[in-house]
């Protein structure tokens, strides 16, 4: 009996030998995007004084300056993957870190909140063609079977970048003016832009049609009217003001509109057909509510350790680390649970644990020992780790490797409207449920101080601290109310993950089937029996 043989590379062999020192480099690029958002979190308060120290933003401001990077990421990403596919990878990859890198310069030596919210437009831009081309590149340097553990180490890049954000944050701030936040950015876009032209080969869809403008315009429009209304509810804790409802219906109208002329046109941006597959849309669907549950969380908790703990912006930092941890331990590894059980058992029991997790949220009090905090991250990043592989790995092998930038962009398309809906439903909660505690503990302050005071922990902390020995049983109705808000935020965290848990179960496949060599090498030995 002679071995079967071996199947053939769709991989240069050029290419195959230096896949890894590719895969370096496509981490380095999605390291600097994703740090980008959590280093600015650090920087917030700074940013909020007065010159000369920061800029003397305003809470709108400063809330602008995070999401005016959202909106843009969220709006472009499906047109950047579309682009990659058609002008190639590479070139829109470096283009993106450029254009990021530029944006990132800008930015740290902005003179007023107005610039700064226009810089991080500006670097938002750079990063939606950047997300989606580096996994659309991993799908091309990879062989079929060897794409898990590569994504799964990309995943796990993700988790790093969450905890290097706030500890680079915290020591910059510690040394440096906050310009030194997004200045940091500038040297690692060098690096990579010089890695990138001397490793990374360029792809491109072979047969990418015509180009299909109405479609783009409409996924723009309608990501961007979304994004933009869920921002603008969470930013009111009012999803019912008309400004909101209007935007997120527009939104979805356009939307709407978008999948109708997909389907109609015989040069499709996207093929709607796709979601017809019942694993790829749940795959989808799981992301985006894995994401949902996530930002949400992680927003208050930073709330949590310095508002209600007391730790400074790098001890937090710190303090997450054992979330980072998790997700590069487990990342790699998750699809070794894939092969022995299965997507749907991994991914059900890794959003269960996800879910467990948040709930576990609503038993933290002001004096819980710290290291259930960390127990609770540690947790939580291996619930995710066992999502987002398995996940991300069905997402991208369900549509033809041509297509690996449609695909990435979908997914990470997702991945961000869902991120924004948790900061924005979770956040909106979370505002609705502290003012309801603290409003009957601020009769006793000025009318004119009342309403701002009790937007959130922070806000009356701060009249709290102006008042002296007088403000201390305001001080430590705040901490009651926000652990109150922070209870009920994190069960309805919880809820949204058990809806995911739910939609795997249902519908994603269980073991995979054995491969085609061992099905042709078990046919083999029948025979020779």
């Amino acid at each position: 009996m002679t071995s079967p043989a071996a199947p053939a590379r769709r991989v240069p062999e050029a290419v195959h030998r230096r896949r890894w020192a590719i895969l370096g480099v496509l981490m380095l690029s999605l390291l600097i995007v994703v740090l980008d958002n959590s280093i600015l979190n650090v920087a917030i308060k700074t940013i909020s004084t007065p010159a000369p120290t920061g800029l003397g933003a305003t809470q709108s401001q400063l809330e602008w300056a995070i999401n005016a990077y959202t909106l843009v990421f969220a709006g472009l990403l499906f047109t950047a993957g579309l682009l990659g596919d058609r002008l190639g990878r590479k070139k829109v990859l470096v283009g993106g870190l450029v254009v990021f890198g530029l944006g990132s310069a800008l930015a740290a030596f902005s003179g007023s909140p107005a610039e700064l919210i226009g810089f991080r437009a500006v670097m938002g831009l750079g990063a939606a063609f950047v997300m989606p081309a580096t996994l659309a590149v991993l799908m091309n340097v990879f062989e079929r079977d060897e794409q898990p553990k590569a994504i799964g180490i990309w995943a796990g890049g993700v988790g790093l970048a969450i905890a290097i954000g706030p500890i680079t944050g915290g020591l910059l701030l510690d040394h440096f003016w906050w310009g030194s936040v997004f200045l940091i950015n500038v040297p690692i876009v060098v690096l990579a832009v010089a890695l990138m032209l001397w490793l990374v080969p360029d792809s491109r869809d072979p047969k990418p049609g015509r180009i299909d403008p109405v479609g783009v315009v409409l996924s723009v429009a309608g990501l961007v009217l979304l994004v933009y209304g869920i921002i603008k509810g969470g930013q009111l804790a009012d999803f019912t003001d008309p400004a909101v409802l209007a935007s997120i219906g527009g939104g979805l109208a356009v939307l709407a509109a978008f999948v109708v002329v997909e389907k109609r046109s015989d040069h499709p941006s996207i093929d709607i057909a796709y979601f017809r597959n019942r694993v790829f849309s749940a795959a989808i669907v799981a992301i985006a509510l894995v994401f949902f549950a996530l930002m949400g969380v992680t927003f208050f908790a930073v709330f949590y350790t310095q508002s209600v703990r007391g730790y400074s912006p790098l001890e937090t930092g710190l303090l997450m680390l054992p979330l980072a941890a998790a997700q590069m331990i487990f990342a790699p590894r998750a699809r070794l649970l894939v092969d022995r059980f299965g997507n749907k058992a991994t991914t059900t029991a890794g959003l269960v644990v996800l879910a467990a997790m948040l709930a576990a949220f609503a038993t933290l009090d002001g004096d819980t020992p710290i290291w259930v905090l960390e127990v609770v991250f540690f947790l939580m990043g291996a619930g995710m780790a066992h999502v987002m592989t398995p996940v991300s790995v069905v997402i991208m092998q369900a549509l033809p490797r041509e297509k690996a930038g449609s695909a990435s962009a979908l997914s990470n398309t997702f991945r961000q409207v869902g991120g924004a809906l948790g900061i924005a439903v979770l956040g909106s909660v979370l505002s609705t449920a502290y003012r309801n505690g603290i409003e009957d503990k601020l009769g006793l302050l000025p009318p004119g101080v009342r309403h701002a005071a009790g937007e959130s922990i922070e806000a009356t902390l701060a009249v709290a601290d102006r008042l002296g020995a007088r403000g201390e049983p305001l001080a430590a109705a705040a901490d009651d109310a926000f652990l109150h808000a922070m209870h009920v935020t994190a069960l309805w965290g919880a809820g949204v993950a058990m809806v995911g848990a739910v939609v795997v179960a249902v519908f994603l496949p269980g073991r995979p089937p054995a491969s085609e060599g061992d099905r042709e090498e078990q046919e083999m030995v029948s025979a020779a029996d």
